[in-house]
């Protein structure tokens, strides 16, 4: 059932960090319907849904926003959610007559969720964006990267998700709580710039200590220790050490089989340049799964980099149930886990407008109001 099940989330079609929100609420249980544009190939909007995973766990109905008809049927389904999720620009769902103010008025308990990059206000608040542009205004992607090198946008993932469809997912979580208790709904107002800036907190204390240099590639989580880095293998393939503490340094040393050489002291900066360079030499010495062999059953702090493709057979992966399938789809299982209302995959991506009609009846719609939505053009299977 999950922890969020009975919960009604009418989500408007997006891209990134509003679909994985809404992935994030569905997999827990949440009944998300998805309010898509009606077909149209021009806009690329006709093609098969099977393997946007992020749209998992929905059903779907189509809608155009931009029609009458289509805003009162939007109205009504609103009316009849705990959230909504949205994602356009600040002012667009004024502009359509469905704004914060127009929904919490007919809807007094509504949860309405907003992702945006910049925020709802601001002197960026109109701008286009992605995931790299507001990350290198929060000041993270000038810290990615090596030493004497360029910033490295790590995937979209601190950006969109983590600082994006995450954060919004956990906003709506907490507004609902306190909707259960107020009896109020209220605005959530989640920008990406916040959520990057937030995942960035430790750094705010350890450059105020002094522990954290703004040039890349010269601290302990950088890349700049020779201890938590990524070395290439005989094979060409790569494995991680993170051997920050001292006792797990120790135990990186006797499995790499160094340990009774003379070598710089851990925290000698001045002699990381050289204990890189023995500990690149060593790794280079044997292929990637027998050095796996080699750390077997240690706390060395040691890894293999897997892709995607390996990582989904690892024998802990395995174990755990970290990845699942869901149709020709290897995919991430939904997390976290919960001891007495696991989160489920309940369905495919739907495709536009399926599973709409089902949905609309698991509302409370009468047969004569889900012919009404029809008629302002509502479409649902």
């Amino acid at each position: 059932m999950g922890p969020l099940s009975e919960l009604r989330i009418v989500e408007f079609e997006a891209i990134g960090p509003g679909p994985f929100c809404g992935m994030m609420l569905a997999d827990m249980g949440a009944d998300v319907l998805l309010i898509d544009r009606p077909e149209d190939p021009r806009l690329g909007l006709g093609r098969d849904r099977w393997f946007d995973v992020m749209m998992r766990g929905r059903r779907s109905a189509t809608l155009d926003l931009k029609s009458e008809g289509g805003v009162a049927a939007a109205l009504a389904l609103a009316n009849k959610a705990d959230a909504i999720i949205e994602g356009f620009r600040p002012g667009v769902m004024e502009r359509l007559g469905l704004g914060p103010e127009v929904l919490l008025a007919r809807n007094p308990r509504l949860v309405y969720g907003r992702m945006t990059g910049w925020g709802q206000e601001g002197p960026l608040s109109a701008r286009a964006g992605h995931d790299i542009n507001y990350i290198a205004l929060t000041g993270v992607l000038n810290a990615i990267g090596r030493a004497g090198g360029a910033p490295v946008p790590p995937l979209n993932l601190v950006g969109d998700f983590g600082g994006g469809g995450m954060l919004l997912a956990f906003g709506i979580a907490c507004a609902l709580v306190e909707a259960q208790r107020s009896g109020k709904g209220q605005v959530v107002d989640a920008a990406m710039v916040d959520g990057a800036s937030l995942l960035a907190t430790m750094f705010s204390g350890m450059m105020a200590a002094g522990r954290w240099h703004e040039t890349r590639g010269d601290n302990l989580l950088d890349t700049g220790a020779p201890w938590y880095e990524a070395y290439e293998t005989a094979d060409g393939k790569y494995v991680a050490i993170g051997a920050i503490e001292p006792k797990f340094y120790e135990e990186l040393l006797l499995r790499l089989g160094v340990q009774g050489e003379k070598l710089p002291a851990q925290h000698d900066r001045k002699g990381w340049p050289a204990l890189r360079e023995r500990f690149a030499e060593k790794f280079r010495e044997r292929t990637r799964d027998e050095w796996c062999r080699a750390f077997d059953g240690s706390d060395a702090c040691f890894s293999p980099v897997l892709s995607f493709t390996e990582a989904r057979a690892h024998p802990h992966n395995a174990a755990r149930g970290t990845f699942t399938r869901l149709g020709k789809v290897d995919q991430p299982a939904p997390a976290p886990r919960f001891s007495r209302t696991p989160g489920a995959i309940r369905r495919a991506p739907p495709e536009r407008g399926e599973g709409g009609a089902q949905a609309l009846m698991d509302w409370g719609f009468s047969a004569e109001e889900i012919s009404s939505l029809k008629m302002q053009g509502l479409g649902v299977r």
